[in-house]
């Protein structure tokens, strides 16, 4: 199976952020592929190159006069785990301004608030972040899609052996997640509140958000409620979905929707280890809206993603913004042969939409009027660029 993921489009992305940032910044959650991903592009380049990790101890003491280590450098030096020393972000700043620039640095990070928010703020102007999450479908290739939606894009759970596996490892991957990762980042939330926190919201993936609610079932504070959200969402657990309001006569609903970011996580903490759980499970329609969802993010990168809903019931499950400012809309349907409904009829007229789109699990490609379309979620990820608007 690691012979059939290939990452070539991360690898691009990175050797152009390279070839114009002084300094770039892999973030995303731990397990995810970055360090193998910055391995093979150190082994692929001319040059000098250095491969620093401050989880090896070997490394980590290394560092500990960093100006005097790093200045003499030369060439590409990765820096791995680099929230690990927060005091880089200054000398890194220094050594990015010298003219000529004799070293680029390349810095992975498993992402956390305290890693966004000091390297923002330290190297501002010299920095470019290149997001990173587990396998996309497009990696892994259409055929695996069944597979990527039960086990998720993390690595080791995907490429397991057995389902049964790969179910193990992501239960492994929640508990080391809650209870040392966190704690690394400088986080001291009780473990159990906060799996019992991400529990919940597993349970309510894909509908909006009510901090009150979820506070009151968990038996905390509105705020305790939104800075555990805040945590998860900055750590790449999690997508929070902002709803797309503008000056219409509808109430329109402001508050997000929040989904589990890695479908194979999802299932994991809805105990449901197999396809046929998954099937059974009251969760399934929105479990496949969610995996659909990240799929397309991935595939087109927007800028910006939004969901659309009025107090009347008329809603729009994903608003993409188009390159020019066209309007690309998304509902998701786990069916055989989705039809139409008034909704989307309303979200095409109200959100002034070129196309809309409905995603199913199917094969067939049909038409529900000049504007709305049904197609198979392999087709969309098909596309070479943004979906077609005929």
């Amino acid at each position: 199976m690691k012979s059939l993921v290939d990452r070539k489009n991360l690898r691009e992305r990175l050797d152009k952020a390279l070839g114009r940032s002084r300094i770039v910044a892999l973030l995303g959650p731990r397990q995810c592929g970055k360090s193998t991903l910055a391995r093979q592009l150190v082994s692929a380049r001319d040059g000098e190159t250095m491969y620093l990790d401050l989880e090896n101890s070997a490394d980590y003491r290394a560092l500990s006069n960093p100006m005097s280590f790093l200045e003499p450098l030369r060439g590409l030096v990765v820096i791995d785990e680099v929230q690990v020393m927060p005091e880089l972000y200054e000398v890194l700043r220094v050594l990015a301004d010298r003219s000529p620039l004799p070293a680029q640095f390349l810095i992975l990070g498993s992402a956390s608030p305290d890693l966004i928010r000091k390297s923002s703020e330290t190297l501002a102007g010299r920095v470019e972040f290149v997001d990173i999450s587990g396998f996309s479908l497009e990696e892994v290739g259409l055929d695996f899609l069944t597979r990527l939606w039960l086990r998720g894009g993390f690595p080791l759970s995907f490429m397991a052996d057995t389902d049964e596996d790969s179910y193990a490892w992501r239960e492994n991957f929640i508990r080391t997640f809650l209870e040392r990762d966190l704690r690394r980042f400088g986080i001291d939330f009780p473990p159990a509140q906060l799996y019992q926190f991400w529990s919940m919201l597993a349970h309510t993936h894909g509908k909006v958000w009510n901090a009150s609610s979820i506070g009151m079932s968990l038996g905390v504070s509105n705020m305790t409620a939104k800075r555990y959200l805040h945590v998860l969402h900055s750590a790449y657990m999690v997508h929070v979905i902002e709803p797309w309001h503008e000056n219409l006569k509808k109430r329109q609903v402001k508050a997000p929707k929040v989904y589990i970011r890695d479908s194979g996580l999802l299932h994991a903490l809805l105990e449901t280890e197999s396809l046929s759980d998954i099937q059974r499970h009251p969760q399934l329609g929105f479990s496949w809206e969610g995996f659909a969802i990240d799929c397309i993010l991935q595939k087109f990168m927007p800028r910006h993603a939004y969901y659309w809903a009025t107090h009347g019931g008329a809603e729009l499950d994903l608003l993409l913004i188009r390159p020019g400012g066209g309007r690309i809309g998304f509902e998701f349907k786990y069916g055989d042969a989705p039809g139409s409904t008034k909704s989307m009829h309303v979200a095409l007229e109200d959100l002034r939409l070129q196309h809309l789109y409905v995603v199913y699990p199917g094969e067939r490609h049909y038409s529900l009027s000049a504007n709305i379309s049904v197609v198979p979620l392999r087709d969309v990820i098909g596309q070479v660029g943004w979906p077609a608007t005929q």
